[in-house]
């Protein structure tokens, strides 16, 4: 629970009126000692303060300008074109096009962002002895967001941002931390079945998500009563996948 800060040094009820107040009633050659000590502690004290600030912004560049470290990395509206999902493509089959970048990006000089996503080729879903799902098919998505923060450090935020319970309106089912990649990373499970890796490393801040959808067959097409239901695709399987990737994807955009 947190509670008020405590007062380091804060005086009690049984403290005698010259250190509340300043001054002993007395007025005699001991309280005028007591007085001067005290100004002298602090004067000091201030002096300890101030040395302590001052290294807080020398190390910490508290109300200076240090920016945070770019790594190499390069933000720009193409970079999208350099994004080869090649674990996900040979796990869920191959992309159906080029990335396509989306119309959200952003260079400004404090911020570069770009969105973009990958489609992958519609397959039929199979059943468990591998025979096709009664016509059902399924897809696969893959949209990646990168940013490279230029005026402010993205850590604090991204910390943050590993404790929602909820994104863009889809529950977090659970969070998973990623070791040895960029500075920090996290695996994130969706309440939907989707998956996303979100990473940064110095002033980049990458994410990679695997969303699927399901098609049922077109009941139409003279079959008799509704499709059977079939079991979403777990997408779990493809977690080695999508970590792989975004290490390859954080690798091209400091080469692309």
């Amino acid at each position: 629970m947190i509670t008020e800060p405590e007062l380091v040094g804060e005086p009690g009820p049984d403290t005698p009126p010259d250190v509340v107040s300043g001054f002993d009633p007395g007025r005699g050659p001991a309280a005028g000692g007591r007085r001067r000590g005290l100004l002298w502690a602090a004067a000091a004290g201030a002096v300890v303060a101030s040395a302590v600030w001052a290294t807080a912004v020398f190390a910490y560049g508290i109300g200076g300008d240090r920016k945070p470290d770019p790594r190499g990395y390069r933000v720009e509206s193409d970079s999208c074109a350099a994004v080869e999902l090649k674990a996900l493509a040979k796990a869920v089959g191959e992309p159906a096009a080029e990335p396509s970048t989306e119309l959200d990006g952003i260079e400004h000089p404090a911020l570069h962002r770009i969105r973009c996503t990958v489609d992958f080729t519609v397959a039929a879903v199979r059943a468990p002895d591998g025979a096709e799902a009664s016509g059902w098919s399924t897809g696969y998505q893959a949209s990646l967001t990168a940013e490279l923060h230029k005026e402010t450090d993205p850590r604090p935020e991204f910390e943050a941002s590993s404790t929602l319970t909820e994104i863009d309106d889809v529950g977090v089912d659970r969070v998973e931390r990623v070791p040895d990649l960029g500075d920090l990373a996290y695996l994130l499970i969706m309440e939907d079945e989707s998956m996303r890796v979100q990473v940064v490393e110095g002033g980049a801040v990458v994410t990679l998500t695997l969303s699927s959808w399901m098609s049922p067959p077109d009941i139409d097409s003279g079959s008799s009563g509704p499709p059977d239901a079939v079991d979403r695709p777990e997408m779990l399987a493809y977690r080695a996948d999508l970590i792989s990737d975004t290490r390859d994807v954080m690798k091209a955009l400091k080469t692309g």
